[in-house]
């Protein structure tokens, strides 16, 4: 999960998922804390049951009904909070201190850290963690273990007999920080917000996406809960669980998007998709993988689970043997929706890190390349990419710096390039490419691996941020990643390329419309009147409807395999589901913006 602050709660219904799934595993489906209640309690005397989640999951409710189902019946238990194995809160402070530095200068905010790879192992005492092992290995009570990470070390894990993961929407995670229900792990209180987020995002999500993916690839989940609304919990055994994430890593699949105002959002998608309880949209998260989720319809129930915990159960079906060998469990891509469109004004003007800074700075995965397709603009819309050629960039950079303390203006018009901006043309934005979207337009972007948010804002207009605050200027991160020979040449020469055309048949064509030696990914055109058909080939396609009403997306071997999608709708097609036909639902020629990794990807030096 990257820094999403300020998710909107609006509850997008519209990207309904409906895998074929069998009576056995619809009617597995236990509903409501009762019918969870009944089930996890049956022939539990004399075992251990462990209640383990997701960042923010809330396991209270279910073990005092667990423990209150025990002493109605006659049975000792004891309730065993994993919390109290934790180290001392200021000695897990001491040991983070690396992580989380304090420096004004290169961070005005404390926005970035250092990624923490040995996860809970920060947190817990192995002194008070053999005392508990020791206990459990006492069978004659039923032990009820809970907290986040209390199934983490292996032979705490084989001691318990039963594993509930209890799961949470990333969206319902920050807004679960914002109402003060969560805390970081091993602290006695809640920090401030944005303190607890950065803590999370170095040490908390890290370790928490990596137990998850220790347990489903070890085949450790008995039960798995959706526990994103809290007064709706879900749950189905493991062979239903497996059964439901194997069945959407073989269909096309949509994620359930996330919104974000901004000072800078615009009106486009908010009128698209009549989301009429929010002033504005900035960020369209429609499929940025740590921060989405995934909601599928069984039987008459919505069920949904974030789209990381699908990806960790069916890696290779989603992302294909090749990518997984590449990347690791990490989904190489991400896509949102930028929108300026009758905004107040430009994105910031900015520029992002490579794989070697952010390693180095951030113990964090790979570098964050960009690109812009641009879907729709309005008058006088523009994209900004480079330096102009007849400037010095490092006057750009002393006026930056100036600006940073003083709050000076620049006429950054002066020193930064901008071309004109036109649907369906795509620019790429390789790392170190100083750029921004201007007012007045839709931005589909796409970017590459990194998981958290490494953005060096340069200059920002003066505004003031949705808190009345100045927005946060990173130049000295900024000053040390900027390419300054990337300038109006360069970028006509590079990154804003003539489409070329690689396959075409009767009113259907392919072509590539954006690729470049410094990403990894092909950027394309699928351009058709009533069909197209295409083929995976062990790697995953990603789609966007950028012209056109509404398409059906297929297998070619079985049809019910299939997702209907509208406008700028974003689609998975997984690395599994080989030969798949598009096909058209109205009576406009289809544009469908399509992403994959390109030929030759493992060789890239990301």
């Amino acid at each position: 999960m990257s820094f999403m602050f300020n998710p909107h709660p609006y509850n997008d219904k519209s990207a309904i998922n409906t895998p074929e799934l069998s009576e056995k595993t619809v009617s597995s489906l236990k509903k409501g804390n009762n019918a969870i209640i009944d089930e996890l309690s049956k022939g539990l005397e004399g075992k251990a049951i462990a209640f383990d989640g997701y960042t923010s999951a809330d396991f209270l409710a279910l073990v005092n009904m667990l423990a209150g189902r025990m002493r109605l019946e006659g049975k000792k238990y004891e309730v065993i909070n994993i919390d109290d194995y934790c180290k001392d809160s200021a000695v897990i402070e001491e040991l983070l201190a690396d992580n989380l530095k304090v420096d004004k200068e290169k961070d005005p905010i404390n926005l970035f850290g250092k990624r923490e790879e040995k996860g809970y192992e920060v947190v817990f005492d192995d002194e008070k963690l053999t005392s508990l092992s020791e206990k459990l290995k006492n069978k004659e009570q039923t032990y009820i273990i809970y907290g986040n990470g209390c199934t983490y070390f292996e032979y705490i894990r084989e001691l318990c007999d039963r594993i509930v993961w209890l799961d949470v929407a990333p969206k319902n995670v920050v807004l679960r920080a914002k109402n003060g229900e969560m805390k970081n792990s091993g602290d006695k209180n809640a920090r401030p917000f944005r303190e607890m987020m950065r803590r999370a995002y170095y040490v908390d999500f890290e370790a928490a996406l990596t137990l998850r993916r220790t347990l489903i690839h070890a085949d450790k989940i008995d039960y798995y809960i959706d526990s994103t609304d809290k007064n709706n919990y879900k749950m189905f055994g493991k062979e239903a669980f497996y059964e439901l994430t194997g069945k959407l890593a073989s269909m096309p699949i949509r994620n359930k998007p996330v919104y974000l105002e901004g000072v800078w959002g615009g009106q486009y998608i908010k009128n698209l998709r009549n989301i009429g309880e929010m002033k504005n949209i900035a960020w369209v998260f429609d499929f940025i993988p740590m921060e989405v989720s995934v909601v599928s319809r069984v039987g008459d129930t919505e069920f949904e689970m974030p789209f990381y915990t699908l990806l960790q159960a069916e890696e290779k079906n989603i992302m294909g043997e090749a990518c997984v060998d590449k990347f690791g469990g990490y989904f190489p891509i991400r896509f949102n929706y930028d929108d300026t469109f009758h905004s107040s004004g430009n994105m910031s003007i900015q520029v992002h890190s490579g794989s070697d800074y952010n390693k180095e700075n951030f113990n964090e995965f790979g570098r964050q390349d960009e690109s812009y397709y641009i879907v729709g603009t309005g008058h006088g819309a523009r994209t900004y990419l480079g330096f102009n050629d007849d400037i010095n960039p490092d006057e750009f950079i002393e006026l930056a710096k100036k600006s940073e303390k003083d709050h000076s203006e620049i006429d950054y018009q002066k020193y930064i390039n901008s071309v004109e901006s036109k649907p369906g043309v795509q620019v790429m934005i390789p790392a170190g490419t100083i750029h921004a979207s201007g007012r007045n337009q839709l931005i589909l972007e796409i970017g590459s691996l990194t998981v958290g948010s490494y953005t060096y804002k340069m200059y920002d207009y003066l505004r003031l941020d949705l808190d009345g605050k100045p927005r946060p200027i990173h130049s000295y991160h900024g000053e040390r990643v900027l390419r300054k020979e990337r300038n109006a040449t360069w970028i006509n020469e590079n990154v804003v390329q003539q489409p070329r055309v690689i396959r075409e048949g009767d009113n259907f064509r392919e072509t590539i419309i954006g690729e470049h030696d410094l990403l990894y990914f092909s950027l394309r055109h699928l351009e058709f009147e009533k069909e197209i058909r295409d083929n995976t080939n062990g790697k995953f396609h990603v789609l966007s409807l950028v012209n056109g009403e509404r398409v059906r997306v297929e297998s070619v071997a079985n049809p019910n395999l299939c997702y209907y999608q509208n406008f700028l709708d974003i689609v998975l097609v997984p690395a599994s589901m080989g030969e798949y036909r598009i096909v058209n639902l109205g009576n406009e020629p289809i544009t469908i913006h399509k992403t994959c990794l390109k030929d030759g990807f493992e060789n890239d030096k990301q």
